[in-house]
């Protein structure tokens, strides 16, 4: 089993398989537009001009469970485009802890452990997949998505 094996949702409703993305390298990124750490976006948002043409997607998954995001998937997509650039691909509003976790973050969180176990303690979990679509690593929500850095461009050179 890998990521490959899941689904996700656009912020526009539309569902895909993320086999689509078979050969890239992935950071897959719980979010919240009015978290403390939103300005993370700013960086991932780096990361991804810098190294999309090189085989790297980001994929944000809103998330209210922290009560930190607005009420609708199109809302909290169109504040980050509008606040931090954002240009990677936005999903609809999810679960990352709980019964109702969807079951990519589900899978996610059984391939790594943090420091509260499997349980995704705050907004900005990032978690990084190689090209072969396995968990590579899983970042703290207050690291800086910059430190990814040398791990993401090691994958991409794989």
């Amino acid at each position: 089993m890998s990521v490959y094996d899941f689904e996700a949702t656009l912020e526009n409703g539309e569902t895909y398989s993320l086999d689509k993305y078979k050969g890239q390298v992935m950071v897959i990124v719980n979010t919240a537009t009015k978290c403390g750490l939103a300005p993370q976006f700013e960086q991932l948002e780096q990361l991804y001009e810098e190294y999309k043409d090189r085989g790297l997607i980001i994929l944000g998954f809103p998330s209210n469970q922290f009560k930190q995001e607005v009420s609708s998937s199109e809302e909290a997509a169109e504040s980050c485009r509008m606040t931090y650039g954002v240009s990677f691909p936005m999903h609809q509003i999810c679960h990352v802890n709980g019964a109702e976790t969807l079951p990519l973050f589900k899978y996610l969180k059984d391939q790594t452990k943090g420091a509260l176990g499997s349980s995704i303690k705050w907004n900005f979990t990032k978690f990084l997949i190689d090209k072969d679509g396995e968990v590579a690593n899983r970042y703290a929500p207050q690291t800086n998505p910059l430190k990814m850095e040398e791990d993401i461009e090691t994958l991409i050179k794989e």
